[in-house]
């Protein structure tokens, strides 16, 4: 008969409280917090690759900082380059200018001996003696 007594006990002494059932259960630390029930195996984790580029390996901010400093040298070989063909453009040019100063002065001795050789002949013919003559 006391087992009848135990099983007609009230439910609320055998009830326990709700306010134990809120504490969090920790999870391991892999995927979804699952956990492999076999221990002789580890936990899987990223692949490490070494071979990989400097470039992969590096941080976004250090990619972009490596850029920045490539850009501004480019800038600056351009700058340099720019600076150097207009140099060698103005050059060109002084020496054309001269080649042309050259050619328009020899010309117009050409056109000063021309023309004092025909004054000279004028002269010649008003002296009365034709160029048979005179040579």
């Amino acid at each position: 008969m006391a087992t009848t007594e135990v099983q007609n006990a009230p439910i609320e002494n055998t009830i326990e409280a709700p306010a134990q059932a809120a504490v969090p259960i920790p999870l391991a630390q892999s995927s979804a917090g699952r956990v492999s029930g076999k221990s002789w195996k580890i936990p899987k984790t990223a692949t490490v690759r070494s071979n990989l580029p400097r470039g992969v390996k590096s941080t976004y901010e250090e990619r972009m900082e490596k850029t920045t400093k490539e850009k501004a040298v480019k800038a600056l070989e351009r700058e340099l380059k720019e600076e150097k063909k207009a140099e060698i453009q103005r050059r060109r040019e002084v020496t054309l200018e001269r080649k042309k100063a050259a050619e328009e002065k020899k010309r117009l001795e050409e056109d000063t001996a021309k023309m004092g050789a025909k004054r000279a002949a004028r002269l010649r013919r008003r002296a009365g003696r034709t160029k048979k003559i005179n040579h």
